[in-house]
């Protein structure tokens, strides 16, 4: 039997499950401190009620005004009222609880009872909540608790619930009968107060809780609908279509997460089309060979040497033109994919190192030219394949036997590390085009490439920061790498086949090296 998963709550609910939770502990504490608080306020109260009574009760026996006796000089001791002056005493137990019974009144929730020799003799002259008369389980507690003339105040429960009673012994001299004046409040009746608060705090904490659940529901949704509207779009998104975007507003977290969101989603969609585009590219490109070296060897004559040998040799250099293609992929891919790693670099030094290996490319002539002599953060690698690149490419198109220059320029905020041959040119509606995978100008310049090559140097540019720059006539091409730094020098010259030229070219570079 499969095991049953736990239950998957939202976000929304869980957000709203924890507001409710912290509010609903907030108010439950806050109530029953309060409850607790007034509750024992309530029987402090009931105490000093009890108190007050025998107090009264003892004013009354000994023939004293309350006012003399209450110890606080207020006189708010008993509900009858006290008597100014004193009385005459009375003589006997039995009068001095009479007295006592008819001068003490019992209030709401409060009743009494007297006894004489430990038996019941009098009740209130008014009708109580509750009656002691019958108690005898209670009045057999408080005759025992009260023997040797001791005040006591207790708690009991009784079939009326819980009371607080207090009872006072009262003794006449002359007379050997002992009486005791026994008071008692309903602990409930007196908290029936505090109760009802209580009941009316409680249905309107919950009343609190029902208002704060749907305005939490309802404030909680509004917040979460950007992450409800990036759910829909992340299961729209497939593998060919990356368009879909997410609405933001606001300037809170959620917003920029959404931000955060559209960014990642804008990167895989260039990213796929990059990969899309570079398929569908490397495709058209592996096409054309394989199509020859099958056409060939479908029209092979196994019985000619001759066509087996043009067939081999044909088929060989198709093959190692799909190689130097691969390898191109790999460099681009490479140049494009990886972080370029910097540090300070002697331009001066970097430039002979490029002309010296640049100096093995045959049937030309090469010039190192002007030279910056500057440090400048870049990667000697990368720049060094990207700065070959541009001279094979020179080699290539332009014809044999002329000259081709090697140099480099500092300007105001950028280093340009260039290459100038002595060409056809390129066109002007073919200068952004070869910048692109596999894109050639139809000039008949020379042998064809991959056309990978000047995307590799625009990579490695990129990766520094910097661009590649264009300057081309029917006199020849000047490609160059332009590396951003902080200098006093002119301004560098605008990207190839993106700016317009400056007003002011750039200073000529001055004869340098010849080789």
């Amino acid at each position: 039997m499969p095991a049953l998963s736990p239950p998957r709550w939202s976000v929304r609910s869980r957000i709203l499950g924890v507001i409710l939770l912290i509010t609903a502990l907030g108010m439950t504490a806050a109530g029953a401190s309060a409850y607790l608080l007034q509750r024992e306020q309530v029987l402090d109260v009931i105490d000093e009620e009890l108190f007050t009574a025998v107090e009264a009760a003892r004013a009354i026996a000994t023939g004293l005004p309350r006012e003399a006796v209450s110890g606080d000089g207020e006189g708010d001791a008993a509900d009858a009222p006290a008597t100014p002056e004193p009385v005459a005493a009375p003589i006997t137990v039995d009068d001095a609880m009479i007295r006592i019974m008819q001068g003490i009144i019992p209030g709401r929730s409060e009743s009494s009872v007297a006894l004489i020799d430990g038996e019941p003799v009098y009740s209130p002259p008014i009708a109580v909540e509750f009656q002691l008369f019958d108690d005898e389980e209670l009045l057999d507690r408080i005759r025992t608790e009260t023997e040797g003339g001791v005040v006591t105040i207790g708690t009991a429960i009784t079939e009326d619930g819980a009371i607080r009673y207090i009872g006072a012994p009262v003794r006449i001299a002359e007379d050997p009968a002992e009486g005791v004046y026994v008071t008692a409040y309903d602990i409930q009746g007196e908290l029936d107060d505090i109760d009802g608060a209580f009941a009316r705090y409680t249905a309107f904490a919950v009343l609190t809780l029902l208002v704060i659940a749907v305005v939490g529901w309802f404030v909680a949704g509004r917040l979460l609908r950007p992450i409800r509207e990036l759910t829909a779009a992340a299961s729209r998104i497939t593998g060919t279509d990356l368009s879909e975007r997410i609405p933001v507003s606001g300037q809170d977290d959620v917003s920029r997460l959404t931000e955060t969101i559209n960014g990642m989603f804008e990167r895989l969609d260039q990213s796929a089309t990059a990969q899309r585009q570079l398929l569908d590219d490397v495709r058209h490109e592996l096409k054309t060979p394989i199509t020859i070296v099958r056409g060939h060897l479908e029209l092979l004559d196994a019985d000619s040497p001759a066509d087996v040998d043009a067939t081999r040799a044909l088929a060989i250099d198709e093959l190692d033109r799909m190689a130097e293609l691969v390898n191109d992929i790999d460099a681009l891919a490479q140049a494009t994919g990886v972080s370029v790693l910097t540090e300070p670099t002697d331009v001066g030094d970097l430039a002979q190192q490029v002309y010296a290996k640049a100096r093995g490319i045959a049937d030309h002539h090469w010039q190192l030219d002007t030279v910056a002599e500057l440090v400048a953060p870049l990667s000697p690698t990368r720049i060094t394949q990207a700065w070959l690149q541009l001279a094979d490419n020179a080699a290539k198109y332009s014809p044999a036997g002329t000259t081709i220059r090697i140099g480099s320029t500092a300007y105001d905020t950028a280093v340009e590390l260039w290459v100038a041959d002595e060409g056809p040119g390129i066109p002007a509606d073919a200068q952004e085009r070869i910048f692109e995978r596999f894109g050639r100008a139809d000039t008949g310049r020379g042998i064809a490439g991959s056309g990978l090559g000047l995307p590799i140097v625009a990579a490695i540019a990129r990766g520094h920061g910097g661009y590649v720059s264009l300057d081309s006539s029917a006199a020849g091409s000047r490609f160059g790498i332009v590396i951003p730094l902080e200098g006093d020098a002119p301004a560098p010259p605008p990207a190839a086949g993106s700016l317009a030229a400056p007003d002011s070219a750039p200073p000529s570079p001055a004869p340098g090296g010849t080789a």
